[in-house]
């Protein structure tokens, strides 16, 4: 019966110092300074912004070639 209390103490006071370190290792949005999330929020509005630029040429560049496939009627 000793053994079984023993082991059910050193059980919970294994669980009981586990759980804050366990805590403290997960991601939380104030891991990160202010200043590297202003500029992870900067990076990203940048790429946004190239992706777009990229997608305009893009459409662009596609109207352009479907443009050039009509050919003009011809006179007989």
């Amino acid at each position: 019966m000793k053994r079984f209390f023993s082991f059910a103490l050193m059980t919970s006071l294994c669980l009981i110092c586990c759980l804050p370190a366990f805590a403290q290792t997960k991601n939380s949005p104030y891991t990160e300074s202010r200043e590297s999330q202003k500029a992870n929020r900067k990076q990203a509005k940048a790429t946004k912004k190239y992706a777009k630029a990229q997608r305009k040429a893009q459409n662009k560049m596609f109207k352009n070639s479907q443009k050039k496939t009509h050919y003009p009627p011809q006179a007989f």
